[in-house]
Parts: structure tokens; C-alpha cells; sequence
């Protein structure tokens, strides 16, 4: 029987202040058993799952409209600029994951630990702040997609996105597979409507595979410098970095040296093998946008309603719209249903306090809905459009508040042990850290004063 290295201890403790006051969502902690025998594709089953939970957020309805603007004003240009951003992700939550499964803390409570109260405090209203602009932009995207689809006013569409609680709860008590199994059902959705939708569009695929090379224009040219950073900065989601680190200690991997490798290989291949999946949706969005709307020179489709009443009649067939608007729908719902346990993380890890699941999703959709209902009932679809880009743009001034301490404490040897990020690696994660800081902080002042 091959050795599995001697036990290892949850955190490597020099480098803690405190012991963890409890585990991650204990509710399903460690609940879900990992082979020690048989094949690695056996072993990768028993990861497979958080990490589609995170890639939904990353193609919520908050990319759509960056997204469709990008691909109507420069055609295939700005796929490069997705696939930069999708890539930046896969590296950021690998690195979430690594935390969760060598200390056995999510970032919330590594944050409360390193930090003092004031700034912890602080880092969990931010990042409260990011959660409800998140949800924010799920509940507006998928009272869209009701009004689209079924002429249901945005209004009443708003309040009946937001009674999805129940359908969360429900997964909630039958087991964590559940939720992750309605996730990846939903994803596949999202996919396959895209699919079809690209198949009617026939982009250009020499222009598409030419999109996926930078060019000196993305600098040069303000307009798409500006789209490009909008892009950046609506891919790569803050609380999905808390939530990684948390879920990934569902899986009863064994605390020992080879036990945690084998931990952070298969969950780095659960998380990245289903990013590139958001990266698929993502650039097909793009994609559909340069080859409808670009090439039949509407250049100016920002708003997801357009996109959608244009889509039927340039591809000759309402099957297009259709399509468009269960996709929009099913990202929407599916974004939602990770919005509670990003809560529930975050709240308990910084404040180290425990709220029921119902009390909590109905705190996170209250902060969401009340403005939802205010700007809806008083300017209608703009004002819902509106909301959307501010949602944007509070998650990427929240968005280094979560990366930095992440790879802070990755790169930091009295924490992490012998797990710590290598030089190569640290040099990679704090330059993605930079980029992301300076390119969303160009963001919001552009956002802000034009």
C-alpha cells in the first residue's frame, strides 16, 4: 500500500494568530466522501462540482451587455480581451481553492485572522456591498428575460425572480450534489443556446480566430480601451473567490501531504475545466454580437432588450430571440442560486456569527430588490440598465479587496507551508493582481466622470 505522507494539521499554525473558530459552511463541510483507491477519473468525480459553481458567475447577465457591446462596435476585436480576463480567473481561483484545502479556511475567515477588526469589518461591508450588487444584477437580468419572454412587466418580473429563495433552500436541505447538479444543468443550458445561436449567426471563423490575438488598437483606441476594461473588470467576480475557497472543503479529502496535492490538482481542474466553459459563453455572446449585429452595421447594441428584438429579424428566424432569452434567464437563476452561500460564507468568516439560510438569502434580496422595485416603478428599462452598469461597477471596486489578501496569504510561506505559491507563481499572481487594480480603478473614474 503506497504511503500517503503523515497528517497534516488544518492550517499550518505559526502562521495564524488564532485557531479557526469553526468550519467553513459546517453545515456540509467534509460531508461529501473522495476515494482513496481506484482510478484518478474516479477521484476527479468526486471533485467535480465547485467549480461550475463559481464559472456561473462569471457568464451572469452583469458580462452580457459589456459583452454585447464589445462584439457590435468592433466586431471580433475584443475576443482576446475575454480570453485574458477568463484566464486571470483560472489562475485567481485556483489559488482561492489551494487556500481553502491546505489552511481549511475560506478567505472571510483567513481575512478576520490576519487582520484587525476595523479592517476586517470593513472588507466584510465591501464585500456585503458586492454580493447584493451581484444579485442585483441576476434579479434585473432575469426579470429581463421574463419580460422578453413572456411580456411580463419588469417590475412584476422583479418580485416573482426574487421568491427563487424557496427553490435554494429546497436544494439546500436535500445535499449539496443537488445545488451542484442545478448548476450544471442550468450551465448546460446557457450552452446549448449558445451553440444554436452561433450555428444561425456564421461568424467568420478566420475573423474570430484573428479576435483572439491582442492588437496595439486595444491601447490606441479609447473607445475599445474602455469597453476592454469593462470586459475585465465584469469577468472576474470577488465574492467568487470566498466562495471557492469555502465549498472545495465539502469533499473529505485525506489531511495528509499527497492527500492535499491530489486536492488542489483535481480541484484546479474542476474549476478550470469549467471557466473554459465561461469562456465559451462569453465569447460567444461576443461572437453572435459581431456577426449579427457588427456586420449588418448596428453598432451600437449595448442594451440586452435590443440584442434580443434584433436578434429574430437578422437571423431570419424567432428562434434566435427565443433562445437568446432562455439563456439570459437560466443565467440569471443560475447566478442566484450561489448568491446565498457567498452570504452565508462571508458573514460567518468575517464576523464569525451564524444566520439561517432562509434569514440570509432574504437579507441579501431585500438589499437588492428594494432598488430594483424603486427605479423600475420610476424610469422603467433604462433605469433597470442603469442599475446593471452600477452593479458592474461597485464588483470591480470590490475586486481587489478579495485578490490582494489572496495572494497574500498564498505567497506567504508561515501559512501555507510547503504549499506556498513558487517564485514564478507568486511573480504571476501579484502582476494579475496590479493589472486588475489599476485597469477597474481606470474604470470607475471613466464611469464616474466620463
Amino acid at each position: 500500500m503506497k504511503d500517503r505522507g503523515t497528517p497534516l494539521p488544518l492550517s499550518t499554525k505559526s502562521g495564524w494568530r488564532t485557531e479557526r473558530a469553526g468550519n467553513s459552511l459546517p453545515e456540509v463541510h467534509r460531508s461529501m466522501p473522495v476515494p482513496t483507491k481506484g482510478s484518478w477519473f474516479r477521484k476527479f468525480l468526486a471533485f467535480l462540482g465547485p467549480g461550475y459553481l463559481v464559472a456561473v458567475g462569471y457568464m451572469d447577465p452583469g458580462n452580457w451587455a459589456t459583452d454585447l457591446a464589445g462584439g457590435s462596435q468592433f466586431g471580433y476585436s475584443l475576443l482576446s480581451v475575454v480570453m485574458i480576463s477568463n484566464l486571470m480567473a483560472i489562475l485567481l481561483q485556483a489559488l482561492s481553492g489551494k487556500l481553502g484545502i491546505v489552511t481549511g479556511r475560506d478567505l472571510a475567515q483567513a481575512c478576520r485572522d490576519a487582520y484587525s477588526k476595523p479592517v476586517a469589518i470593513s472588507l466584510w461591508l465591501l464585500c456585503e456591498l458586492a454580493i447584493a450588487a451581484c444579485d442585483l444584477a441576476e434579479l434585473i437580468g432575469s426579470a429581463i428575460a421574463l419580460n422578453l419572454l413572456f411580456g411580463l412587466p419588469l417590475l412584476w418580473g422583479i418580485v416573482l425572480t426574487s421568491v427563487d429563495v424557496l427553490l435554494v433552500l429546497l436544494l439546500q436541505n436535500k445535499g449539496f450534489r443537488y445545488i451542484e447538479a442545478m448548476v450544471i444543468a442550468l450551465i448546460a443550458t446557457v450552452g446549448i443556446c449558445f451553440g444554436v445561436e452561433l450555428f444561425l449567426s456564421k461568424p467568420d471563423i478566420g475573423g474570430v480566430a484573428k479576435g483572439f490575438l491582442p492588437t496595439a488598437e486595444l491601447v490606441s483606441n479609447p473607445q475599445m480601451l474602455y469597453i476592454a476594461i469593462g470586459i475585465l473588470g465584469a469577468t472576474v467576480m470577488p465574492h467568487n473567490l470566498y466562495l471557492h475557497s469555502s465549498i472545495v472543503q465539502t469533499r473529505r479529502f485525506e489531511e495528509t501531504t499527497l492527500g492535499k496535492k491530489e486536492a488542489i490538482k483535481f480541484t484546479t481542474w474542476d474549476s478550470t475545466i469549467a471557466l473554459l466553459f465561461a469562456l465559451f459563453i462569453n465569447a460567444a455572446i461576443l461572437i453572435l454580437a459581431a456577426a449579427t449585429f457588427h456586420t449588418s452595421g448596428n453598432t451600437d447594441i449595448a442594451e440586452i432588450q435590443d440584442a434580443y428584438h434584433m436578434l429574430s429579424p437578422l437571423l431570419g428566424t424567432t428562434m434566435a430571440s427565443i433562445l437568446f432569452g432562455v439563456a439570459l434567464l437560466a443565467a440569471g437563476q443560475n447566478s442566484t442560486l450561489t448568491g446565498t452561500l457567498a452570504g452565508q460564507i462571508v458573514m460567518e468568516g468575517f464576523l464569525n456569527i451564524r444566520m439561517k439560510a432562509w434569514l440570509r438569502r432574504l437579507l441579501t434580496r431585500t438589499v437588492a430588490i428594494v432598488p430594483a422595485v424603486i427605479v423600475t416603478a420610476l424610469y422603467g428599462e433604462k433605469g433597470t440598465g442603469d442599475l446593471l452598469i452600477l452593479s458592474q461597477v461597485i464588483l470591480s471596486l470590490q475586486l481587489s479587496f478579495a485578490v490582494v489578501p489572496l495572494v497574500r496569504f498564498t505567497s506567504d510561506r508561515k501559512k501555507m507551508g510547503e504549499f506556498v505559491n513558487p517564485l514564478w507563481l507568486k511573480i504571476l499572481a501579484w502582476t494579475v493582481a496590479v493589472v486588475i487594480a489599476g485597469l477597474n480603478l481606470y474604470l470607475l473614474y471613466g464611469t464616474l466622470f466620463g
